[in-house]
């Protein structure tokens, strides 16, 4: 006589079933598998999001050298303190496919003078409809999606930029001269309509910058970088059209890249973001350095860790010393 069925089922069970042992085993393997994964993972993503960063610089170098082409001077910000002829990113709106909405603004289309439409009359605190541009967030930094903000800055260069309460770890290097570097004290701020006064390529009160005043190289000079509205007070106001308050030309390379401020935020003068001495430097949350955009269109990528004279070479359009970005 033959094996019973209801014994031949049984053993059929036993041997097609996952102990409790191999379950776990099988669940440690997707864990470790997984564990590897993501970080390749996020660095994919990370390397799509800084050439996407990188791109939108280029895309601004290629408007700057459009505008220059028409003005012969590179886009101001603001006009003077009495009238807001608005940031550089809306000189640069028509070369951006951006026509209608520089039409909303209506800045000034004068470049000689010191009249023209103020900018601050044609916005509210909500912003312009359809004023959020893509092109003016870089895709690594997760301050709020919604803020009508920009990452992108136009340099100072080593421009000085006191603080107001008492920390100023920085502003020793706003005087090249003492460390051989070939500048001299500036305006804090960059708060001067005189080009003589400035270090870099922009400021917010509309200095007449040219690129013949460029006298190191277009391809030796940093034109606008990469700042984090969370912790640069101008930025988070989130009017990036306003020649002030957006913050759109208000980084000095005195600042070292990626600054460190310690959390949470404004609790003392040492890591306070109205703290300008501080917080007015270029950041990014890329790894080990942040993008910049060149005199020359170029963009490049910057370590942290770059030497700070070297920095601030590079960050000086006229110091007489010609540095080469790392």
């Amino acid at each position: 006589m033959g094996p019973s069925p209801p014994r031949v089922i049984a053993a059929a069970r036993r041997g097609g079933a996952f102990t409790l042992i191999e379950l776990l085993v099988v669940i440690a393997i997707i864990a470790i598998l997984i564990g590897l994964l993501l970080p390749a993972v996020q660095k994919v993503r990370e390397a799509a999001a800084r050439a996407k960063c990188q791109n939108n610089l280029k895309q601004l170098g290629i408007a700057i050298h459009m505008y220059n082409d028409t003005y012969n001077r590179l886009p101001p910000s603001g006009n003077n303190w009495a009238n807001d002829t608005g940031s550089w990113l809306v000189q640069t709106l028509p070369y951006m496919e951006q026509a209608a909405m520089y039409k909303v603004f209506s800045p000034t289309t004068s470049t000689t003078t010191t009249t023209g439409n103020d900018v601050s009359s044609n916005y509210n605190a909500n912003g312009q409809p359809n004023s959020r541009l893509p092109y003016l967030r870089c895709p690594s930094d997760n301050y709020d999606p919604n803020a009508i903000a920009t990452n992108y800055v136009g340099s100072l260069g080593p421009q000085c930029a006191t603080g107001w309460c008492g920390f100023n770890p920085n502003q020793q290097y706003c005087n090249g001269a003492a460390f051989g570097w070939g500048y001299g004290t500036s305006p804090d701020h960059g708060n001067s309509a005189s080009a003589v006064d400035i270090r870099g390529l922009f400021n917010r009160l509309g200095a007449t910058i040219t690129f013949a005043s460029i006298t190191d190289g277009l391809s030796n000079t940093i034109a606008v970088g990469e700042s984090l509205p969370e912790t640069h007070d101008h930025l988070a106001y989130n009017t990036w059209w306003e020649y002030n308050l957006s913050g759109a030309a208000h980084c000095t390379t005195i600042i070292p890249i990626n600054y460190q401020f310690t959390k949470p935020l404004n609790t003392s003068c040492q890591n306070n973001t109205t703290n300008w001495n501080i917080s007015w430097g270029f950041k990014s949350n890329h790894t080990g350095g942040a993008n910049f955009l060149f005199g020359d269109g170029s963009v490049r990528n910057l370590p942290q860790s770059i030497d700070h004279g070297t920095y601030q070479k590079l960050g000086c359009r006229n110091d007489g010393q010609v540095a080469n970005a790392p």
